[in-house]
């Protein structure tokens, strides 16, 4: 059944993007605010409670090239399924035990999520009509957004009433309301299916075939991905966004604590900020770019993206300004670069080998941010080197994000 309105837009597939977006950030998030009552009652290390944070991102690094062969023969639709399944079972085995369950259930999410970070901009790419790409692709990223919002507000009174094991169990509602909604939107029948499908609304992008003189159809060269300098660029962006957005998570609230004098709650809460503001980059970016184009939209990320770390050197009691456009510069970097991942694929295929490609680098460098940033502050006993360090990855995001937006949405021959 085609799940579209008169217009031919498929509300439906949003609808099962945005809470496939909610599990892809929000039950990683969900531990750092209980990291101290984990490290207790496990009876571990702060650092080695700190990996119940990092070792998500570090599958993203490590399982992406996994992640897309596996989209590449399964299909996009089964592949997604497969993605909602094993974030439910990473939620559920995190929750049931020990030391040991709790690191397995981690991981179990990690692997799982990374297969749908993934497949989701080929979702995208294959069903949502080219001028719709960027607000879906806004509403996809704002839902990880929000799901971190809410995990990270919600988590620490959850666990004074549940404990945390219980607290860290609650989102699995969100893998089955992601369930649900994808169910709904492409049938049981698709999302079981396995290998490659037609898709599943007459809207999406087609790849073509080129024909010779006679009409007779000329095999496609395969698109490039490593030896294509769009995507080379866009990569280095990924990885610019990405450390700025893990070290200024990781350490945010405890520059609040100790240059601004909160208290660890205080700072913990007046830090949402961060994670608040991304809703209106990532939001807004699209339409933005509607009316003055991707490029020009992205240097107005990256302005904001660098305001963040030179605004703390400079003057850090302003901090809640530089939190807010930080953050939405956080929330509107992700979205545009995903952008410019559809904007740049050439067929399907394309779309995973960029996405997989683009995401592998950039969280494969962002996964070192909070460790780099933390030996910087121990050896200086201070934040400004380390606020140094983050506006170094900005200016990376800001150059080769540029750069690369210039190319992927110019002619097809600088590509």
């Amino acid at each position: 059944m085609n799940r579209t309105t008169r217009a031919g837009f498929p509300w439906m597939l949003v609808v099962g993007v945005v809470f496939i977006g909610f599990i892809l950030r929000g039950p990683i998030v969900a531990v750092a605010p209980i990291t101290g009552t984990i490290s207790a009652d496990l009876s571990v290390t702060a650092a080695q409670a700190g990996l119940l944070t990092s070792l998500p991102v570090l599958c993203f690094a490590l399982i992406t090239p996994f992640a897309s062969l596996f989209v590449g023969r399964a299909g996009a639709n089964f592949a997604t399924t497969i993605a909602i399944i094993g974030v439910g079972i990473g939620s559920i085995v995190r929750s049931a035990g020990g030391v040991e369950a709790t690191f397995a259930g981690t991981i179990i999410m990690g692997a799982f999520i990374t297969i749908g970070n993934v497949v989701i901009p080929v979702i995208i790419r294959r069903d949502v009509p080219g001028a719709r790409v960027g607000i879906v692709t806004g509403a996809y990223t704002s839902a990880m957004n929000v799901s971190s919002m809410i995990t990270s507000l919600a988590t620490v009174p959850l666990a004074a009433v549940f404990g945390w094991r219980g607290a860290l169990l609650t989102w699995l509602g969100f893998v089955v309301l992601a369930a649900v909604a994808w169910l709904v939107a492409v049938g049981p029948r698709r999302a079981f299916a396995w290998g490659p499908v037609k898709p599943a609304f007459e809207t999406g992008a087609v790849d073509t075939v080129a024909i010779d003189t006679r009409g007779i159809p000329l095999a496609a060269p395969e698109p490039r991905t490593w030896r294509n300098l769009s995507a080379v660029l866009l990569s280095l962006a990924f990885a610019g966004q990405a450390f700025s957005y893990y070290g200024l998570t990781a350490w945010f609230p405890t520059i609040l604590e100790q240059e601004i004098g909160y208290t660890a709650a205080a700072a913990g809460t007046s830090s949402s900020v961060f994670q608040i503001a991304a809703v209106v980059g990532a939001l807004g970016v699209p339409l933005l770019s509607q009316r003055i184009g991707i490029p020009v939209a992205f240097g107005i990320v990256s302005a904001l993206w660098i305001s963040f770390p030179l605004g703390m050197m400079l003057a850090p009691d302003a901090w809640l300004a530089w939190g807010f456009l930080g953050g939405v510069a956080q929330g509107g970097g992700i979205t545009v670069v995903f952008m410019l991942i559809v904007q740049l694929a050439l067929t399907g295929t394309h779309a995973r080998r960029l996405s997989a490609m683009i995401q592998g680098v950039g969280y494969a460098l962002g996964a070192t941010a909070p460790t780099l940033i933390g030996a910087v502050h121990d050896a200086t006993g201070a934040w400004t080197l380390p606020i140094g360090v983050v506006l170094i990855s900005t200016l990376v995001f800001t150059g080769a994000g540029l750069a690369g937006a210039l190319r992927a949405t110019g002619p097809r021959t600088r590509r």
